[in-house]
């Protein structure tokens, strides 16, 4: 089992920068890749980065260039370095990870993008 805990979440005005922290517990050694997802009421669930165990990366295309996803493999934390922040990110922020076969996903975090 893995357990996923998010944090930094928040209402931030157009232009703006939120960090998001995901901190995993548990059966940590057979995570391979950890994620932020986001969905929006009604939508379906999109990725919007991933990184593998050896440090690749991964981002939708609405995101590149903006937001930026990292890893504190000492204390199992994974960031979401969001900037330039626009209303269209508004949505709650799921943190997942893949542990083969299995995936685990946290509570979500919510994140408001408006003036």
């Amino acid at each position: 089992q893995v357990q996923l805990v998010e944090s930094g979440g928040g209402l931030v005005q157009p232009g703006g920068s939120l960090r998001l922290s995901c901190e995993a517990s548990g059966s940590i050694f057979s995570i391979v890749v950890m994620g932020w997802y986001r969905q929006v009421s009604g939508k379906q669930r999109e990725l919007v980065a991933q990184i593998t165990k050896g440090g690749s990366t991964n981002y939708a295309d609405s995101v590149k260039s903006r937001f930026t996803i990292s890893r504190d493999s000492t204390k199992n934390i994974v960031f979401l370095q969001m900037n330039s922040l626009k209303p269209e990110d508004t949505a709650v922020y799921y943190c997942k990870a893949i542990a083969t076969p299995r995936n685990f996903w946290g509570q979500g975090t919510q994140v408001t993008v408006s003036s």
